[in-house]
């Protein structure tokens, strides 16, 4: 994607004179669901510390079992925690970092992730069939309708769930009359990718002095 001149002396104007208008209309259809990610890296680094674990124990424990002494780095762990304060600053970064890693856990278990595939819209009739669209295509898409409008020379776009980011140069026409059929242009090209959830676009021009 073409990025954003960097001149010195580019100017930025504000977007707060930019048209305001709502999303187009949903056209029908049904809405593809959230793709769930399997999340199998997470679940493998769970599965293998909760293995290790669990069978250094049960060795241990089956070890006392036949006679001979547990192994020290039980008996010793046994020992800090039964002698260390509530209040040593061990056990408090320890209790942060488990809590740290629980919730970082049930984010990935109550979320769905794939952020990189927005759903869309599919026909009446077809509930059974879910259609997806990456985001990287989706930024693309929009900024090859943006740079058809004329006067952009050069546009970045970003494609969020409920908002479309464009900052484009002009380097001719008004900036102000530009913004607007950007603007336009990014609703048209919107309605037309069939997204579930029809983002708002947000767009700024600036006019670079060279």
């Amino acid at each position: 994607m073409t990025p954003d001149a960097q001149g010195a002396g580019a100017t930025e104007r504000p977007d707060r004179h930019a048209p305001e208008m709502q999303p187009p209309p949903d056209d029908g259809g049904t809405r593809s669901p959230r793709l769930w990610s399997p999340r199998r890296v997470p679940a493998a680094l769970v599965a293998v510390v909760t293995l290790c674990v669990t069978a250094a124990l049960l060795y241990d424990v089956i070890a006392v079992r036949a006679g001979r002494p547990g192994g020290a780095w039980r008996t010793r762990l046994a020992d800090e925690l039964a002698t260390r304060p509530v209040d040593d600053p061990w056990l408090l970064i320890g209790g942060a970092v488990a809590a740290v890693l629980g919730l970082w856990l049930l984010v990935l278990a109550f979320t769905p992730g794939m952020r990189r595939l927005l759903p869309l819209r599919t026909p009446e009739g077809c509930a059974e069939v879910g259609a997806w669209l990456n985001r990287r295509g989706a930024e693309l898409l929009l900024r090859d309708a943006a740079l058809r409008v004329p006067g952009v020379s050069r546009a970045r776009v970003r494609v969020g769930r409920h908002r479309v980011s464009a900052r484009a140069d002009v380097r001719f026409r008004d900036p102000e009359t530009v913004r607007g059929e950007l603007v336009q242009a990014l609703h048209e090209e919107c309605r037309q990718l069939a997204l579930a959830h029809t983002p708002r676009p947000a767009v700024r021009t600036r006019r670079p002095t060279r």
